[in-house]
């Protein structure tokens, strides 16, 4: 497993539109992955629990990858939150 400390930088947080694009890339990935803010464990492949676990601007979160690609999907998925989520 890998893991990587990231740091959401949208202004509005993981909304909708945010929550989409993410669920979108996380949804190819093809190891297990969860994003970890706070005591929350989100499996980030579903719209609806990201967008449950009400992740705001300046959240510091953690995303895990446990599987085959882990390193590439870990690096994929941080490099989306970085930038903004397409925002």
């Amino acid at each position: 497993m890998v893991s990587k400390n990231v740091t959401v930088v949208n202004k509005s947080g993981i909304h909708a539109r945010p929550a989409s694009e993410l669920a979108k890339v996380a949804m190819k990935c093809k190891s297990e992955v969860t994003i970890v803010a706070g005591d929350k464990r989100v499996n980030p492949k579903s719209v609806l629990n990201l967008m449950a676990a009400m992740i705001r601007c300046g959240t510091e979160i953690t995303v895990e990858c446990n599987g085959e690609t882990e390193q590439e999907d870990l690096d994929t998925l941080v490099a989306l939150i970085e930038s903004g989520l397409g925002e």
